[in-house]
């Protein structure tokens, strides 16, 4: 006689929800944020039950823990979008196109090129203008050059990080423009990648 297969085992809650609280006395917040105070575990029950909401422990390590009125279903949904965001996100890896403050127009949209195919696989780039002897003069040259290109990839991107000095190089950081998202200039901002971005197939660009 065969016997049924199992469904996997049931995904550990990682928070504690009402009659699994065991904490005696807890902190209720309200449905609407409001501080209602310390109160027996049972009549902060009864309050989530009144409300037709779950009551959940949110900071179990103080004394006593803080336990909120919520709608837990909807709890639980959130946090998985924005568990998903965050993973998105970090695996989006940083590249780099190299540029020159008298860059020809025909490199720059070699440049444009590659950029785009990047952004539009989800990457981040970062466009450097590298300064090398006196072309430290020309900075306002090169920062032109850095927004010509990210106007040209306008359509596709928008600027995270206005154009930075560092050292004889001078950054601008792109994201991909997703839709209905925010463009033009971005306040400047450092990155949260800490990596270092991956270079264009360039290294020393005309």
């Amino acid at each position: 006689m065969m016997r049924g297969r199992r469904g996997p085992p049931p995904e550990k809650e990682k928070y504690r929800v009402n009659r699994r609280i065991r904490a005696r006395e807890v902190f209720v917040i309200g449905p609407a944020g409001e501080q209602i105070g310390v109160k027996d575990i049972n009549e902060a029950i009864v309050i989530a039950e009144q409300a037709g909401l779950d009551l959940v422990e949110v900071a179990p390590n103080v004394n006593p823990p803080v336990c909120k009125v919520l709608d837990y279903g909807k709890f639980k949904y959130e946090l998985k979008k924005k568990q998903k965001h965050r993973t998105k996100n970090a695996s989006a890896v940083l590249k780099e196109v190299r540029v020159r403050p008298k860059i020809d127009v025909h490199d720059v949209e070699i440049k444009v090129r590659r950029a785009r195919a990047w952004l539009t696989a989800g990457n981040k780039v970062q466009v450097t203008c590298v300064f090398r002897g006196r072309e430290m003069a020309y900075q306002d040259i090169g920062r032109a050059v850095l927004m010509r290109v990210a106007q040209q990839l306008e359509e596709v991107a928008r600027i995270e990080r206005n154009p930075q000095l560092e050292g004889r190089r001078m950054n601008l950081l792109l994201t991909r423009r997703t839709a209905g998202g925010p463009g033009g200039l971005a306040r400047p901002h450092s990155t949260s990648s800490g990596s270092e971005p991956e270079p264009d197939a360039d290294p020393n660009p005309a």
